[in-house]
């Protein structure tokens, strides 16, 4: 099976554990649950569940051990989403090409559905059929980068910052954050389940804290370059709103040219683990060259 197969594969089967995991939408209540679904189950990269099992294959951690993070992982994505959409946020009304939830609801559905994706990703790891200390460590990283000192810390800074000006470190420092966080879980979860061997995760988490950059100068890249319908969310949402993007501190070329240096340390920091990471390099790849 070739690299872009397993992607393939891995994403059939964290769509099978979201749907196993979801409440039914017929459930009471319903239109609660009909939210959650709505915000889960509508498409998306899924880039986080697949770094949990490209990590965990370069680990040699057992598949079915990583069910339950690549969920869990995808339901505190799917929160954030929800929550950054509203009114009080960015205030968009699209995403992965449908409404977004408090559109397609109303506000109140969409602030309860966020609160209890939330919640149901916690629960999913709690009663994970792994060791305690796996599951532990997995609570660890994903409640640290779920919170002030990862994402929520991040959407505040960014929050913050619009309107004004900010140099390259603290904008690297906001979207180490925002966005660079979860994805550092991700790969740390999927890792943790193989091994726990410090400088092996030390080694992945470097990687990881690249691929989080690179992901979000080619999202500010995308922003300008792409239109909504190739991107399924409003396009120039950026610029419109006086946000600090790479493309507006270092121009589109500089952009582009920082995108090319991310990739090529991003491939270093796996050498060492040869074949094993052919996954982790594609989905770099992947995040390097995306066109949505």
């Amino acid at each position: 099976m070739n690299t872009e197969e397993l992607l393939e594969q891995w994403r059939a089967r964290v769509e099978q554990a979201l749907e196993a995991t979801l409440p039914a939408a017929a459930q009471s209540p319903q239109r609660l649950h009909q939210a959650m679904r709505h915000s889960v189950l509508g498409g998306g990269k899924r880039l986080r569940p697949l770094l949990v099992y490209a990590a965990g294959r370069c680990t040699g951690a057992d598949i079915a051990r990583l069910d339950a993070p690549a969920a869990a992982v995808e339901l505190v994505h799917a929160y954030s989403l929800v929550h950054d959409d509203l009114p009080a946020m960015d205030d968009d009304a699209l995403r992965r090409g449908q409404p977004t939830t408090h559109i397609a609801f109303d506000e109140a559905s969409a602030i309860l559905a966020g609160d209890a994706l939330q919640a149901l990703a916690f629960e999913l790891l709690a009663h994970a059929d792994v060791d305690p200390g796996i599951a532990v460590g997995w609570l660890r990283s994903l409640s640290a980068a779920a919170g002030a000192a990862g994402m929520c810390g991040g959407q505040a800074l960014d929050i913050a910052a619009t309107g004004t000006g900010q140099d390259q470190a603290g904008l690297e420092r906001m979207h180490g954050l925002k966005t660079g966080a979860l994805i550092r879980s991700a790969v740390h979860m999927g890792a943790l389940a193989g091994s726990d061997d410090a400088a092996t995760l030390d080694g992945l988490d470097r990687f990881a804290e690249l691929l989080g950059l690179a992901f979000q100068v080619r999202d500010d890249i995308l922003d300008i370059e792409a239109d909504s319908a190739t991107l399924g969310k409003t396009a120039g949402k950026d610029q419109a709103q006086d946000k600090s993007t790479y493309p507006a501190l270092l121009g589109l070329d500089g952009a582009r040219q920082y995108l090319v240096q991310l990739e090529t340390q991003m491939l270093h920091c796996l050498q060492a683990h040869g074949d094993n990471a052919d996954a982790l390099r594609a989905l770099a790849r992947l995040a390097v060259h995306r066109r949505h």
